[in-house]
């Protein structure tokens, strides 16, 4: 700046101190259809991703995991709700104490990781039952992720997007767990 003031630093300053005055609004039109579309790209991109890793990394793993989503849903849906209940619960016992906070900040992003994973998992197979796989993982893994990010775009899809993923975390929780 050199203590040269520009025009538009003197509006832009002019126009903070309008704005942090008492009484004064900003108003910041931020729709509720910006959130929705971003939580469907979200849901998009990370089926998409995550699914992605999952079969380059451990196309076996995978293959077992959707045919447990698929032979048993209940099962799987179940216990993966079970099981995030009693997450939360810890976490939210763990930020109660002190010490608890250090440990509930990485459980809760151990659980996203693997909710991620299992509800990849679930899309890919409702995937697989409806395009199959005969040329390879490239149609499963985009019509999962439409079918994700379809979901996330309506509120009663929102729903069945969390069932879909408790049963595919149910699924990754049973077979990590025994």
């Amino acid at each position: 700046m050199n203590g040269i003031a520009t025009p538009a630093l003197g509006r832009t300053v002019a126009w903070v101190a309008q704005a942090t005055q008492v009484g004064t609004d900003v108003n910041v039109d931020i729709g509720p259809a910006s959130g929705v579309v971003g939580g469907a790209v979200g849901a998009f991109l990370t089926t998409l991703v995550v699914g992605a890793i999952l079969v380059a990394v451990a196309p076996g793993y995978v293959e077992r995991t959707m045919a447990t989503v698929r032979d048993e849903p209940v099962e799987s849906f179940a216990y993966g709700l079970f099981c995030l209940v009693a997450v939360v619960l810890v976490a939210v016992l763990l930020v109660f104490t002190l010490v608890g906070i250090l440990l509930a900040i990485p459980l809760g992003l151990v659980a996203y990781v693997v909710w991620a994973v299992g509800a990849a998992i679930a899309f890919l197979a409702i995937a697989d039952r409806l395009v199959g796989r005969e040329d390879g993982w490239t149609k499963p893994l985009l019509v999962a992720a439409g079918i994700n990010g379809a979901l996330a775009l309506t509120g009663v899809g929102g729903i069945v997007s969390f069932g879909i993923g408790a049963a595919g975390f149910g699924a990754v929780l049973r077979d990590w767990l025994g």
